[in-house]
């Protein structure tokens, strides 16, 4: 047991170590994830807001995209973008994205048009 536990405490310290060297902010940007989600989460029209979330959760619903498990019909889009990250990368943008917090200068946009259409144009 004793033997066990040496093996893997290394381990754990160095995928810690690799999660706090991956800029899971610069991750976001260049995935443009703040084309959709907003600079700070907040969702803009169909896309859900991040803020707010535990990491578990954002964990969570990243690695069932990477298994092509999106929660909407929306969703599939987030399918490709989810599966382009690694696993240290995964697990740093669930904590960096449960981190984010609103931005007063940001407001959340929110569709302006019908289901139905667009009014004929």
């Amino acid at each position: 047991m004793k033997r066990l536990l040496l093996i893997l405490l290394p381990l754990s310290l160095f995928s810690n170590e690799n999660n706090k060297s991956i800029n899971a902010e610069n991750l976001y940007l260049q995935h443009a994830c703040n084309s959709c989600h907003g600079m700070y989460g907040g969702g803009i029209g169909s896309a859900p807001k991040l803020q707010g979330q535990k990491a578990a959760l954002l964990l969570k619903r990243l690695k069932a995209l990477q298994k092509g498990n999106p929660r909407t019909p929306f969703g599939g889009i987030m399918i490709s973008f989810a599966k382009s990250l690694d696993t240290n990368q995964t697990i740093a943008m669930a904590q960096y994205l449960s981190t984010l917090t609103a931005n007063k200068e940001e407001e959340r946009y929110d569709e302006e048009y019908e289901p139905s259409g667009d009014g004929g144009s």
